[in-house]
């Protein structure tokens, strides 16, 4: 998956310092507040390791593309499949599946209902 949409980046519009845990939460669609509260404890968890750690990631990780998403519907979905591609993959088709047999029922409704159109298909085998 090296598509841009399944990329960590630093998120500078939404950020407060350089943008990484903004980045974090933008990627795995946790509430950016939840990602900077982790962040503040990890410092004491970590005894201070984490702040280097959240700059060199600042320095480290791109900005993200400001056009890199059309809407907020295309943005968590890109965020379930960077979650789960499996189950993204099965919800799809599941979408596909259901479209599948509401067009057969409104293609049955249609048939028996027209019996014109049911005459020239039986024509036509």
């Amino acid at each position: 998956m090296n598509s841009p949409r399944t990329t960590l980046y630093r998120d500078s519009h939404h950020a407060k310092l350089m943008g990484v845990c903004s980045g974090i939460a933008n990627y795995t669609g946790v509430d950016r507040n939840w990602i900077r509260i982790g962040a503040v404890i990890s410092i004491f968890l970590t005894g201070g390791w984490s702040i280097p750690a959240y700059f060199i990631a600042g320095f480290v990780l791109n900005k993200k593309p400001p056009y890199l998403y059309g809407d907020a519907q295309e943005e968590k979905y890109w965020q379930r499949v960077r979650q789960s591609p499996k189950r993204t993959a099965r919800e799809i088709r599941a979408r596909f599946r259901d479209i599948d047999r509401r067009l057969a029922d409104v293609e049955t409704y249609y048939v028996s209902n027209n019996p014109r159109l049911t005459a020239e298909i039986e024509r036509l085998r």
